[in-house]
């Protein structure tokens, strides 16, 4: 149930409060302080910013409130410490929204990976790759250093924390550079490589831009000693016979329009972790290493390519 909806500003709540049909039925607030005073609060969404988004997580941790937070959670290594420890503290769930670890054809991947489909998991490539700009609706503040941060940070982590969820694995080395090559608009560079070796030696490649003419991309290639995954294809041993990759029908997180997203399930799984004491399939606890790998690369790219060790958090 519904019971606060709070912004900084009160039009903006207005706004979407009519969309959802929940207009006069709920108490409008521009504090977060006044919202988590309520004793009918036992779950608060986070939708900020990254610059505020940490201070306010650790606000509804301290109050004793569970939390869905909207990624990335931390703007800096030192926030995400904090939230960590401020969660860890107060004992309650947190659900991350790394929602493409409900996207079906992600799910189907893990299974596979895990069942043994591709053998060993040898190379991966992931990316976050499109134009933003100015007809993104949160373009004025995605483009700053201060609120938007990186490729990385802002789009990137989405493509990290899927290829971990599928494979499994932790980081334990990264490596990146950083370039602008057409925009002058972004406070940050534009466009990002890195490359990233895992603690049983695979290694993947990450790519994000906000400067290329191009749609929405999300490419997904997962390659192993027995099979390969290639945006929504399929080639393993286990098909004897195979002639040609076979296409998974399923919906890919190929899409920027974020109504196709699992949100409900992500949410569904919070609430069942809250009734059953149970955890969440993203909680901070787990996604502190997403973040951890993105401030690693942009520490590598600022160093010119240095490679950086990880974990960077004890």
């Amino acid at each position: 149930q519904v019971v606060a909806a709070g912004s900084r500003r009160a039009e903006q709540v207005h706004e979407r409060l009519v969309e959802t049909g929940l207009e006069g039925q709920v108490s409008v607030y521009t504090s977060l302080e006044d919202i988590l005073a309520l004793d009918e609060v036992d779950v608060v969404s986070i939708c900020l910013p990254a610059d505020i988004q940490a201070e306010a997580a650790i606000k509804v941790a301290k109050a004793g409130k569970h939390a869905l937070i909207e990624k990335p959670v931390p703007k800096t290594l030192d926030e995400m410490r904090r939230v960590r420890d401020a969660f860890r503290t107060a004992g309650v769930k947190s659900q991350v929204s790394f929602v493409l670890r409900w996207n079906p054809f992600v799910e189907i991947a893990r299974g596979l990976i895990n069942d043994g489909w591709l053998g060993k998991v040898t190379y991966s490539r992931m990316g976050y790759l499109h134009e933003l700009g100015p007809a993104y609706a949160s373009y004025k503040w995605l483009r700053t250093k201060k609120s938007g941060g990186s490729t990385v940070l802002l789009g990137g982590c989405h493509a990290i924390d899927t290829l971990r969820y599928m494979i499994s694995r932790e980081a334990v080395e990264v490596s990146a550079f950083a370039t602008t090559v057409s925009r002058t608009d972004f406070e940050y560079d534009s466009t990002c490589a890195s490359t990233i070796r895992f603690d049983d030696d695979s290694l993947a490649h990450l790519a994000t831009s906000f400067e290329l003419y191009m749609p929405y991309t999300f490419p997904i290639e997962i390659m192993g000693s027995r099979g390969a995954m290639r945006d929504g294809k399929l080639w393993s041993h286990k098909l004897e016979g195979q002639t040609d990759w076979v296409t998974i029908p399923t919906h890919m997180p190929d899409s920027a329009d974020v109504a196709n997203h699992p949100f409900q399930a992500e949410i569904d799984d919070l609430v069942d972790a809250i009734l059953n004491d149970g955890e969440t399939r993203a909680p901070i606890e787990d996604t502190v290493k997403t973040h951890q790998i993105v401030f690693a690369i942009e520490q590598s790219a600022a160093a010119g390519g240095k490679p950086v060790k990880l974990p960077l958090l004890d």
